[in-house]
């Protein structure tokens, strides 16, 4: 087996342990933080295993399998959205239809002039209260970032030759199912299709820790999840202090960017296992 394939193969192996971990926590995610126990505040590591306290002696276990319930399934469900409208561009562009194409670009480039913050804050402050949720903020990111997908995937296609690569393999008796599912989508756009999704998933996360953290800083509710839930951001808060202060914080700060590191790690690998051969 070569080199590469061992790369692919490892690659997707982590990101795929990745992902079932962030399903596990999420699914396993208690609803409450535990009581308060002040004999355990900013308790480390060694002293409250696996991963320490907070200020008030709640386990920090808690704060990453609740913030991973947070970001799970949006960031998930933003990632297939742009997966899907990949693969409807990379097919479009193989249609040949100069129409079609024109209808697509002039919609794309609507779509991606709009500031993406902006749509996402005007989106956080319309909905109410009490459906307020990362999922609609997650699927409004992954609708604002289909028109780079679209493109990138049609450019794919349009070098494989679009319609004339079909209309090719149509000559040689080819089924258009076996066309367009096998020949087109899984052979040549996967690569760009897999990462443009993975890539949205990351960022979703982002998105969710960048807003938390605001709300957590100026002590307003979240947009992105229940009063009973902590996000990832609160980690962070919670750990920064000791990078000025005489805290003994830095277990969670370490957790919370250990957090991160791990989502981008996957994204990442998700896009090395796509790889074409």
């Amino acid at each position: 087996m070569r080199g590469g394939e061992w790369t692919r193969r490892l690659a997707g192996a982590f990101a795929l342990a990745c992902l079932l971990l962030l399903g596990w926590a999420a699914w396993m995610a208690p609803e409450h933080l535990s009581p308060p126990d002040a004999s355990l505040a900013y308790a480390s590591p060694a002293e409250l295993p696996p991963l320490g306290a907070d200020n008030r002696g709640r386990p920090l276990t808690e704060y990453a399998m609740q913030g991973a319930r947070v970001v799970a399934l949006p960031s998930v469900a933003a990632g297939l959205v742009v997966m899907g409208f990949a693969v409807l561009g990379g097919l479009l562009a193989c249609v040949g239809s100069s129409r079609v194409g024109t209808v697509i670009q002039a919609l794309g480039e609507v779509v991606g002039a709009l500031p993406r913050m902006l749509v996402i804050l005007v989106v956080a402050l319309v909905i109410p209260k009490d459906a307020r949720g990362l999922l609609p903020l997650a699927l409004t990111w992954a609708v604002l970032s289909a028109p780079g997908a679209m493109d990138e995937a049609a450019a794919v296609a349009s070098r494989l030759g679009g319609a004339r690569f079909v209309e090719a393999l149509r000559a040689h008796g080819y089924r258009g199912s076996r066309i367009y599912g096998w020949h087109v989508v899984a052979l040549n756009l996967r690569p760009v299709v897999v990462r443009q999704g993975a890539e949205v998933m990351m960022q979703v996360v982002f998105l969710e820790i960048a807003l938390s953290y605001l709300a957590v800083v100026e002590d307003q509710p979240s947009f992105t999840h229940a009063d009973s839930l902590v996000s990832w951001a609160d980690l962070l808060n919670l750990g920064y202090p000791s990078l000025v202060l005489d805290v003994p914080s830095m277990h969670a700060l370490v957790l919370g960017l250990a957090l991160i590191g791990i989502v981008a790690a996957m994204s990442l690998c998700l896009g090395v296992a796509a790889r074409a051969r």
